[in-house]
């Protein structure tokens, strides 16, 4: 899989120096951010979708869309996909191979006490 996706990446790279008119990664990648970026939203919510509807080869479609869309996204931000296997292995090696790292540190996530809350100091 990570090789399909490196060399989808390495096609993405050389799309951002063709023109727009050229194919359909061109344009997406010249379109910028916010639009690649809700592409990859709108990608994720057809994945939900077909998910809850139990269409299983309609999910396989829209997750390798999905999958096409972000690897777009990171050629626009600068983000190699080595960086996020190499991120996948420090995790793995944390917390196991099947387990997300938490959104917030250990200790945003403790509550404050009733009193705290809405008071700034």
């Amino acid at each position: 899989m990570a090789d399909s996706i490196d060399r989808l990446f390495r096609a993405v790279q050389a799309a951002q120096t063709a023109k727009p008119s050229s194919s359909r990664t061109a344009r997406l990648v010249h379109s910028g951010r916010a639009k690649i970026a809700k592409k990859v939203a709108e990608e994720a919510a057809e994945v939900i979708i077909e998910a809850m509807d139990d269409h299983h080869d309609n999910v396989v479609r829209e997750s390798a869309d999905l999958v096409y869309n972000l690897t777009v996204l990171w050629a626009a931000v600068g983000v190699k996909p080595t960086e996020v296997w190499k991120e996948m292995h420090r995790r793995e090696q944390l917390y196991g191979i099947a387990e997300k790292l938490s959104k917030r540190p250990a200790k945003a996530r403790r509550k404050r006490p009733a009193a705290a809350v809405g008071k700034r100091g």
